[in-house]
């Protein structure tokens, strides 16, 4: 089958979108397009592959499902369309971020130009049904996420993994933390986010790691 995506990753995954659970996980979200309300609008499921090719990769942010609201999710893990309310989460990480790098909080969700400056920002399921959070779990999505993660692990080398919370640190034991750097803290929701994720410094520590490898640093 063919899968709408950016070339490069095409080209990585092409053995992954040919096996059984895949083929049925396309027919499923296929299905659930015409006959449910499925967020993000389908030609955004792979935005954040789009955006930051193979090469392009220096980090991977990981989270977990699309925002199930209105006009929220555009394919990229935290991050919301233009024009949308800031989520709870997104609105601590740019706290993170001013107090971290300095970095004037944005008036915007939309941190697509993360993407674009090689941040891979991933959700381990990649579509929902509208109002229902965790309604596309279990389905496929996150054996693909996997095996994004691994590939991405074993062909590519001093790759910052950002793994915030225990689900995100859960599926980030696939990583050999031999040839990558790991960096792990409480999630940013207002939940936990002063049990370990204010004060991580995660936006420093990584430009700090690439810079040290004589990699460009993101431009957060």
């Amino acid at each position: 089958m063919t899968v709408k995506i950016e070339q490069s990753w095409q080209n990585l995954l092409k053995e992954e979108f040919q096996k059984e659970y895949f083929i049925n996980l396309a027919d499923f979200v296929k299905e659930e397009y015409k006959t449910q309300t499925i967020y993000p609008k389908g030609d955004d499921i792979f935005k954040a592959f789009d955006l930051c090719p193979v090469n392009s990769v220096k980090v991977v942010l990981l989270g977990q499902d699309p925002y199930h609201g209105v006009g929220q999710a555009h394919g990229l893990c935290f991050s919301v369309k233009e024009g949308v309310s800031i989520p709870p989460s997104l609105r601590n990480i740019y706290k993170e971020l001013f107090d971290d790098t300095g970095k004037k909080i944005p008036d915007t969700g939309n941190i697509e130009h993360w993407a674009k400056t090689g941040v891979l920002m991933l959700n381990a399921t990649l579509t929902v049904r509208a109002g229902h959070a965790g309604s596309h779990q279990n389905k496929g999505w996150e054996t693909f996420t996997d095996a994004v993660i691994k590939k991405i692990s074993d062909e590519k080398e001093n790759i910052v993994f950002i793994l915030w919370g225990a689900y995100a640190q859960k599926k980030g034991k696939i990583i050999d933390e031999s040839k990558h750097y790991i960096l792990k803290s409480a999630h940013p929701s207002p939940r936990s986010a002063y049990n370990g994720f204010f004060g991580n410094k995660h936006f420093s520590k990584t430009n700090l790691f690439l810079k040290s490898k004589g990699i460009s640093e993101i431009i957060w």
